[in-house]
């Protein structure tokens, strides 16, 4: 088996070195492709992520839907596995992956914890392990193989924010999807520079605003004016 591990990034550059060396230190590393996929970034991403010997795609489509669409063309796996910069699976994913998938599982993600000791972040963390689409999400990293990516469709071009949300909702409908018994562990900026309230409400009205239909464009610009959201986000 081959997974091909693909980073969507934007001006990532005090992550991305951390990540590639992380993910590279597995045992089977020989079994790994790693395709970083940028979105134009303006800091030294890309010169970081090249000198760490990694496949890297400038995608002509910035937002991490587009560019993660971009780097499948480059995939050589058959099993895809899409991975933010700042998330840290357990190093045994690829034995957890390959587990999973002789056991007839197509797609999965595994729980999550935070990079915080922060009580409220640790409530949330809690309740991933229920298997409902409501606690997952992209941070939590996703596999999926390429059989199923390419029956349920690419991730959609066109959406700048939920684009995650979405795609767990065409695979865990066509696919077995396994949820690991381990979580991955991301960083809690979002939550550094806002309040746990502020960010429970915003991750609420956006929901509702997709439920109820509304433009990509108009659901982002409510994201950002409702948080301090770092200038790297997407």
């Amino acid at each position: 088996m081959k997974i091909s591990i693909i980073i969507p990034t934007f001006n990532e550059e005090e992550n991305i070195e951390k990540i590639i060396s992380y993910l590279f230190s597995i045992k089977q590393r020989e079994n790994i492709e790693i395709i970083v996929t940028d979105g134009a970034s303006t800091d030294n991403t890309i010169e970081v992520a090249k000198k760490n010997g990694v496949v890297v795609t400038l995608s002509n489509i910035k937002g991490r839907a587009g560019q993660m669409n971009h780097a499948v063309n480059y995939a050589t796996g058959d099993v895809l596995y899409f991975i933010h910069a700042d998330s840290r699976p357990p190093l045994t994913f690829f034995s957890d992956i390959e587990n999973a998938i002789i056991k007839g599982y197509s797609c999965g993600c595994y729980r999550s914890q935070f990079d915080s000791n922060n009580f409220l972040l640790k409530i949330n963390a809690f309740f991933t392990r229920l298997n409902f689409l409501f606690c997952r999400g992209g941070d939590q990293t996703i596999f999926v193989t390429r059989a199923l990516f390419e029956k349920v469709g690419p991730y959609k071009n066109e959406m700048l924010i939920m684009e995650d949300y979405d795609f767990l909702v065409r695979i865990r409908k066509q696919g077995k999807f396994k949820l690991f018994n381990k979580a991955t562990i991301f960083s809690a900026r979002k939550y550094d520079e806002n309040s746990w309230l502020k960010v429970q409400k915003a991750n609420f009205k956006i929901v509702q605003m997709y439920k109820n239909g509304k433009s990509q464009q108009e659901m982002l610009d409510t994201y950002k004016r409702m948080l301090n959201y770092r200038k790297n986000a997407f």
